[in-house]
């Protein structure tokens, strides 16, 4: 997923997104959601997630992804 969009946000907590991995940490501390910078494949500004686990859980990933995209300014 491209997340270049989201560079510059600010998380409501201050912190300023600039990187890949500012975002994989932002959505792991503010909505418990673990995924991947794409940096560390040279795949920066995208992320991965894994798609190893249930459609219900991916589900509840990608609802959580959406409101954490929605909470910055």
């Amino acid at each position: 997923m491209r997340i270049a969009q989201a560079y510059s946000a600010s998380a409501r907590d201050g912190q300023v997104l600039k990187t890949d991995s500012d975002f994989a940490s932002y959505l792991l501390m503010s909505h418990d959601v673990a995924v991947v910078p794409g940096s560390a494949f040279g795949l920066a500004p995208y992320f991965r997630i894994s798609c190893a686990t249930s459609t219900q859980e991916l589900e509840e990933a990608l609802r959580r992804i959406t409101a954490a995209c929605e909470a910055l300014c």
